[in-house]
């Protein structure tokens, strides 16, 4: 069961909304994301463009400018590597963009999945030396490329790396010496001894950075100018895109980013993202980081885990409406048979971890050689949600095995990989996913390896439920969901305020939706007052849950007629629902005991 606890953290809630015009319960729920200076507090509710951090914050942000400009004047050829997912198909076009603006010869390669791998590689270092490229500029990945620069350079070309990843390291005695690849210019937050605040931005915000610097110095102007021009705004579209896609934590100025960048979605001016949200019906002024996350994304990813991405590339340099269209119907359709399979991949999974006997390990390791191998980051989140534990898939590749890593907050992959490194050919990626390749041999021993070292707890285990404000639903009100607003955009690091109400009584309840999935329920508290209660998540341990306290005759009576002394306790929060021009308050069940 769910260990719900209330957050109990202290403020002068009354203080804090008389200053900030806002209500306690609201002034409640900012303190609990620890948001506690008054300066950090008007940022959080007022925050703009004007806050977000200066670029030449960066170590080795002007070196890499000087560079790309010294390139540009000469004429010189430069070469985009990016890589398949949301972030490196965004990072990629926004480089791309900025370096024709300033006249740049320059084209782009994305590592194709299969083929290449993650990141650089020395198939892709020869390619663009056989191109005549003079200039490797690298985004969402080469900080770990260390062997692969260096065969670069002794190639005479030239690299710069734009990455947010974390630098490889090895440890000694305790002591990490990290271990910076030989580039030209090393542009990453993640770097000891880079100065930027807020080192927790993905690899399109890193490429979005190096363009605002690059404009600016090759117009002569300032980054801000840059930023507030047509450009600079088009291109902040896709840096937010790319936030949400790449899961990054919608704090600090990752959340200012998302929420300027959904409400210049609203009118975007990119013909590629619009007929992508034509063609998964999506309308535009409606648009959240889980439209972005579960709807618009996953059709980018889809390309490269099925095909190639650069398709998704395309999308975003479409000139034209009917070339937008065709490419976004057919990634539509390539991410619908992508989910067909990673379906059956789960199936797969599920099978294994439970037959096998391996399900009482820690980290999960299933061993799937027959799943597509661009699957196996999909379904390694999906089993860590459903068992509750880090979980890595892993499939036979080209070159012997490949595998995806999802975690949970107690435990940080890329640390733990990197205490059995020496089992991998190629490992890479951060606290909460990773992706690496082994020898088939190694696949057991890495198993075990993990295993041994893991020092997880039963507590860690432990789902932790946090409710910000235990309040009946009686409270709740039009005016308060209005005010929740103040504290979207709503996702990773910046969740949906929980509100508790114990002792509610269910009178009836329905069961809705096309895959009669969804339950909607008329809730009473002690007042009296009804309430609309939905709920969305798994229905059938719910009315399992409802049958074990209560009995299947009475949980049958609640959806046929009604029924009088269900009563449980709900961690809900209020929505409001629009149907057919009527407007609603409604409940939205989370949790229940």
């Amino acid at each position: 069961m769910a260990n719900w606890r209330v957050a109990a953290k202290r403020a002068d809630f009354n203080a804090i909304a008389q200053k900030y015009h806002i209500t306690p319960v609201l002034a409640r729920i900012i303190r609990n994301r620890d948001i506690v200076a008054d300066a950090d507090i008007d940022k959080f509710l007022n925050g703009g463009i004007r806050d977000l951090y200066s670029p030449l914050l960066l170590k080795d942000m002007e070196k890499a400018v000087d560079l790309l400009l010294l390139k540009i004047k000469e004429n010189k050829k430069i070469r985009i590597i990016g890589d398949y997912d949301i972030d490196g198909i965004c990072s990629t076009y926004i480089l791309y963009r900025g370096l024709c603006e300033c006249g740049a010869v320059v084209d782009t390669a994305i590592p194709h999945r299969m083929h290449d791998g993650y990141g650089l590689n020395e198939h892709l270092i020869d390619k663009a030396h056989e191109a005549g490229t003079d200039t490797v500029l690298t985004c969402d990945n080469g900080i770990a490329a260390f062997a692969q620069i260096a065969y670069a350079n002794d190639l005479g070309m030239t690299v710069v790396v734009t990455d947010h990843h974390e630098v490889p390291y090895e440890e000694q005695d305790g002591v990490r010496n990290y271990k910076i690849p030989p580039a030209y210019a090393v542009v990453d937050p993640k770097q000891e001894d880079c100065a930027y605040p807020f080192p927790e931005i993905c690899g399109a915000v890193v490429a979005y950075k190096l363009v605002l610097v690059l404009l600016a110095k090759h117009l002569g102007s300032t980054w801000q100018e840059v930023l507030q021009s047509e450009l600079g705004y088009a291109l902040l579209e896709l840096a937010a895109f790319a936030t949400i896609g790449d899961v990054m934590e919608l704090k600090d100025e990752n959340r200012i980013i998302v929420r300027c960048g959904l409400e210049l979605m609203k009118n975007t001016r990119n013909i590629g993202l619009r007929a992508l949200m034509d063609v998964t019906e999506i309308q535009a002024e409606h648009i959240k980081p889980y439209t972005i996350g579960f709807v618009l994304g996953p059709c980018l990813n889809a390309t490269g885990r099925l095909d190639t991405a650069a398709n998704a590339l395309e999308l975003f340099c479409a000139q034209d409406t009917q070339t937008a269209v065709q490419i976004a119907g057919d990634l539509k359709a390539m991410n619908d048979s992508r989910k067909e399979l990673t379906n059956k991949g789960v199936e797969e999974a599920v099978n294994l971890i439970e037959h096998s006997g391996i399900i009482n390990d820690k980290v999960l390791v299933a061993y799937l050689p027959d799943v597509h191998e661009s699957l196996a980051g999909i379904i390694a989140g999906r089993i860590r949600e459903k068992y509750g534990k880090p979980a890595f898939v892993l499939t036979d590749a080209e070159d012997g095995v490949k595998g995806s890593g999802r975690s949970m907050e107690a435990f940080h992959m890329y640390d733990e990989m990197t205490k059995c490194k020496e089992l991998f050919t190629k490992y890479g990626g951060h606290k909460l996913a990773a992706g690496l390749s082994l020898p088939k041999e190694n696949v057991e021993l890495f198993r075990k390896e993990l295993n041994n070292n893991c020092t997880l707890t039963d507590e860690d285990f432990e789902e932790k439920v946090l409710i910000d404000v235990p309040m009946p639903m009686d409270y709740a009100s039009f005016q308060l969901v209005e005010e929740l607003a103040l504290l979207e955009p709503f996702g990773n690091g910046n969740p949906k305020p929980q509100f508790a109400h114990k002792d509610v009584k269910l009178l009836s309840g329905r069961i809705l939706g096309a895959n009669k999935n969804v339950g909607k329920y008329v809730a009473q508290g002690e007042s009296g007052k009804r309430f609309d209660l939905m709920y969305f998540g798994d229905l059938e341990a719910f009315n399992t849950f409802l049958c074990n306290k209560f009995g299947a005759e009475r949980t049958e009576q609640l959806y046929h007629g009604g029924v009088q002394g269900i009563v449980i306790s709900v961690v809900y929060y209020p929505d409001i629902n629009e149907f057919r021009g009527n407007t609603t308050l409604q409940m939205i069940m989370k949790y229940y005991q």
